[in-house]
């Protein structure tokens, strides 16, 4: 067992090693399973036949819709809408006092909420005498703090997988977001695998060499 001046006695990259060598070990049971795969499956599956089905009834749509029409419930549509806007905002407040990881999901809830209160004001208030006011409070208001949630959610994703990485023992740029693979979703692959993959680098299905040669007593550092 180390103590702690021989941990200071190590090299930046013997510390680095080492802490490779521990994620390997403690991480063993985060890879996917097959139930898991067939869940995947299932659902991707679900999202094209939600886009095809969602693009056609958009032409029906289209085509069959009148372009006037007198709506009811209006006043209830939208105070049910400011007071889930109103809970979105609170709640949001809420996981950013207490800082919880549950922030990340109340920034991107806040702003697809605020993106469609923009939306549905400007298009809802066209050819009306608040037309204006609602497309200044679009564009000065609602829409830079949506921008603003979701930078933050990014930068909270971000900063998540930095400090990941670095306990993984992994070194060099943080990739950009869009290549940073979902962790637990490719059979036989751990998580210090994963994290450690070039950004871009496409994900393999099948266990790395070095991961499929490991063993309980199989020296790493």
């Amino acid at each position: 067992m180390f103590d702690e001046d021989e941990l200071r006695r190590m090299s930046p990259q013997e510390r680095i090693d080492l802490r490779r060598a521990l994620a390997a070990l403690d991480q063993h049971d985060m890879r996917a399973s097959g139930s898991g795969e067939r869940r995947r499956a299932i659902f991707l599956t679900l999202i094209v036949i939600c886009c095809v089905g969602l693009a056609a009834w958009t032409g029906l749509l289209a085509a069959t819709l009148p372009r006037f029409y007198r709506a009811g419930g209006w006043r209830g549509a939208w105070v049910g809408f400011d007071l889930a806007l109103l809970a979105a905002f609170a709640v949001t407040g809420w996981a950013s006092w207490r800082r919880r990881q549950s922030l990340i999901i109340c920034l991107v809830v806040l702003a697809t909420l605020l993106c469609c209160d923009a939306w549905f004001d400007v298009v809802l208030d066209a050819r009306t005498s608040g037309f204006w006011f609602s497309l200044a409070s679009a564009l000065l208001i609602e829409l830079p703090l949506a921008a603003l949630a979701i930078l933050g959610a990014r930068r909270l994703l971000r900063m998540t997988n930095a400090v990941m990485r670095r306990y993984m023992g992994e070194t060099g740029p943080m990739p950009r977001l869009r290549n940073i693979p979902i962790i637990g979703v490719v059979p036989g692959r751990p998580l210090s695998d994963l994290l450690a993959e070039p950004p871009g680098h496409p994900a393999s299905h099948e266990p790395s060499a070095e991961h499929a040669e490991s063993g309980p007593g199989r020296t790493v550092v």
